[in-house]
């Protein structure tokens, strides 16, 4: 990867509220045209972050550079290039949801009927259509959301920062706003997202950066950071379940444990140390004539490795600081 490649870039970044240390010298690259999903428990500062990124708040050291801008020098070439869905949503719940996108619009310098043509376009994307004339105030949560990243798209930003946008919304509606993230990545944009959700981040982001305590202590694609826990585990439910010590004991044979356990009814798992446990695996059951219903090999969840790196599960938080 080349500086050229990076559409955000972050060296040391240090920020203090009082005696909160926000942020202590952390680091951060987007290459154009992926995601970046950046893991952390409340009050890691990843919030500070996306705001020093988007130009809100100034750091105490270290610099910034977004879309070729530097974020102080430069902030309002930043601010021309990024679009911003913060953790709640921000809409004015007194306008309609027509004229909170058309508002921003005419904001960017959109003429009036350019402004009403991105509205039409991005309340029909966002599943919105029939609710665009109604006051924001009366939407749920979840059009809220979806009102607030739309608003966000009104100028076709070319770097977004989603902090935690699927936060409240149920999960049918988050998997569809993770097919509007991929759409914006598809039609070339670049993303920031911040997010607790382990299942999200596999689910989306190229790379993952993980803050805790305002420093960053991991980063990697997904499938690199489950390596952290090591090995992988391979699980077998045999067709019959009378058979479930023979099937052990061959699971035993090429686990690095030495034994298997039932993780689940009728399921068991054990440790082995590389993908040649699942041919081998195969071979014995076939040759002691044990068929089976369920047969997987698999990394450790990114679950396992927050934990591993942080010491607390994702939904083990405090409260954020800023």
């Amino acid at each position: 990867m080349t500086t050229n490649d990076l559409v955000i870039e972050a060296e040391g970044l240090v920020k203090h509220f009082g005696t909160t240390k926000a942020l202590q010298g952390v680091d951060l690259a987007v290459s154009r045209g992926t995601i970046l999903g950046v893991l952390g428990p409340n009050g890691a500062g990843k919030t500070t972050a996306v705001r020093i990124l988007a130009t809100l708040l100034v750091a105490d050291a270290g610099h910034a550079r977004v879309a070729g801008h530097d974020v102080v020098t430069g902030a309002q070439q930043v601010r021309q290039s990024i679009g911003l869905t913060g953790q709640y949503a921000s809409v004015d719940e007194d306008l309609t949801g027509r004229q909170n996108i058309e508002m921003i619009g005419r904001l960017l310098d959109l003429r009036a009927p350019a402004a009403r043509q991105r509205a039409t376009e991005l309340l029909e994307w966002f599943d919105l259509s029939d609710a665009a004339g109604r006051p924001a105030k009366t939407y749920s949560g979840g059009m809220r959301r979806r009102l607030d990243l739309a608003a966000s798209l009104v100028g076709r930003p070319e770097v977004i920062f989603l902090d935690e946008p699927t936060t409240g919304l149920d999960p049918s509606k988050r998997e569809d706003m993770w097919d509007v993230i991929r759409a914006l990545v598809a039609d070339g944009s670049t993303v920031l997202l911040t997010t607790q959700y382990l299942d999200e981040a596999d689910a989306l982001a190229d790379e993952i950066t993980v803050i805790d305590h305002g420093r960053v202590i991991a980063h990697d694609t997904p499938e690199g950071l489950k390596r952290v826990v090591g090995g992988q585990t391979l699980e077998v439910r045999p067709a019959d379940l009378a058979r479930l010590a023979e099937t052990a004991t061959i699971l035993g044979a090429v686990s690095t444990a030495g034994a298997a356990e039932q993780s689940r009814k009728g399921v068991l798992s054990v440790p082995v140390a590389d993908d040649g446990a699942l041919s081998a695996t195969v071979a014995r059951l076939a040759a002691a004539g044990i068929g089976v219903t369920e047969l997987s090999l698999h990394l450790p969840s990114l679950d396992e490795v927050f934990f591993t790196l942080t010491g607390r599960t994702s939904s083990d938080t405090q409260e954020e600081v800023a």
